[in-house]
């Protein structure tokens, strides 16, 4: 059992806890809570860190996992490992999953998300969430959106981000260009825009493009989309939060394709 603050294992899980850098270079992030850990899928496990006195639903997750993985933790230990106020008992180091782009465009007609610059990290977790929940195809950030591999992103993502296909892009540009090449109509959400997102035809292969939380889409970004459209407003409310919006679009596409 680890008993001290200043072992190396505990110093490299606060690390990527805590660090971009050091998820970037390990290509890892930390999962808490049983319910992440017991998502996690088998390969990606690394190493599974339990408390001293962990609780009946901890002892449940570990049922299912490799026991050569699990290393027992003294409680207070733990506590400085956990990112949360009060530890769930059990977290994991995960190797972050990885998709190319043949896995994106495998399905003719796809339905996509595209972020610009997102920041909250509420907004990209319940992006990803929601985005599942609507049957999108992939979730296409550009580099300077906030870390999709951070704690509070995690969280938020409730498990989604093990079965959304995502790619991180470093030329947002290129890549919505490349989409267009494959016959994929993107739409830049934006208040400028002179159609009303419920006027538009998603059947076929469909991206939405979203942009910063305060500053919406870059005015070059939003000139390479396809068309653009926006939401009606009523009252004196000017625009929606970003996963809001999102989430509004995304379920129309949906709707428009069960239909």
């Amino acid at each position: 059992m680890i008993e001290s603050k200043s072992n190396q294992q505990v110093k490299r899980v606060i690390q990527l806890q805590t660090k971009a850098k050091a998820r970037r270079e390990e290509n890892a992030f930390v999962v808490e809570g049983p319910r992440m850990v017991s998502e996690t899928p088998a390969h990606l496990l690394r190493k599974v860190f339990v408390s001293e006195h962990p609780t009946e639903e901890v002892e449940q997750a570990l049922l299912s996992l490799d026991s050569s993985l699990v290393e027992q933790v003294a409680d207070s230990v733990f506590k400085t490992m956990s990112e949360t106020v009060t530890p769930q008992g059990v977290l994991a180091i995960v190797t972050k999953p990885e998709y190319g782009l043949e896995t994106f465009f495998r399905r003719e007609n796809g339905l996509y998300l595209i972020l610009e610059n997102i920041q909250d990290p509420g907004n990209l977790g319940t992006m990803l969430r929601t985005a599942e929940g609507a049957g999108v195809d992939g979730v296409i950030m550009s580099r300077d959106t906030v870390d999709l591999f951070s704690p509070k992103v995690v969280r938020s993502t409730m498990g989604s981000l093990y079965r959304m296909p995502y790619l991180i892009t470093d030329n947002l540009a290129a890549t919505i260009n490349d989409m267009k090449r494959r016959g994929i109509c993107v739409y830049a959400a934006h208040l400028q825009a002179t159609e009303y997102y419920d006027e538009l035809d998603y059947t076929k292969g469909s991206a939405f493009l979203i942009g910063n939380e305060g500053n919406g889409l870059r005015p070059e970004t939003a000139s390479l989309a396809s068309s653009g459209l926006k939401i009606p407003m009523a009252g004196r409310v000017e625009s929606l939060n970003a996963a809001m919006a999102a989430g509004v679009l995304m379920y129309e596409a949906s709707r428009q394709r069960r239909s």
